[in-house]
């Protein structure tokens, strides 16, 4: 099921696309995931954080500044993508493919205040809102493979703690 929706999240290439990071925060409340979710400052759709690689950082820890920048939120973030997406970015009156690297980030302390707060709103939403709110089809896929990875390592660790 993961390769098919890696599969569709990614079109293929027909020029040479820029190449971005994200950020997919999450954190599991009574056992179910739910998603931090940003506006975008130019149309105010709902997004997750993500921007370019920062110099002298790794990719999984731009897109834990990201998050710290755009969503005011910290934690644990995953050493590598769980997925990849495809969206278009507006440059001046230029479209511009972008390819986004998403990395899970398990949020462990939410900012009151933070860089971005006046540019942005955030919400914190279960799957079925995240779903509906994200209007990118590449990212709901790749946030879909990260719940279903999310709720297999909640299976597995409930299986570990029955055989003990």
């Amino acid at each position: 099921m993961f390769s098919r929706l890696l599969k569709r999240a990614i079109p293929a290439a027909t020029s040479e696309p820029l190449r971005q990071i994200g950020a997919i925060p999450y954190r599991i409340v009574e056992g179910q995931p739910v998603f931090l979710l940003v506006t975008s400052r130019r149309t105010g759709r709902w997004i997750f954080p993500k921007g370019a690689v920062v110099d002298g950082l790794t990719p999984a820890e731009s897109a834990a500044q990201e998050a710290l920048e755009e969503a005011g939120v910290e934690g644990v973030v995953w050493s590598e993508p769980v997925g990849s997406y495809e969206t278009v970015k507006m440059l001046g009156i230029q479209r511009r493919r972008v390819i986004v690297e998403a990395f899970p980030l398990e949020v462990t302390t939410q900012h009151e205040d933070w860089q971005e707060k006046a540019q942005r709103r955030r919400h914190w939403a279960i799957w079925s809102e995240t779903r509906r709110l994200l209007s990118e089809p590449g990212l709901v896929d790749v946030t879909k493979i990260l719940l279903e990875k999310l709720r297999l390592d909640a299976q597995n660790a409930a299986t570990t703690l029955n055989s003990r």
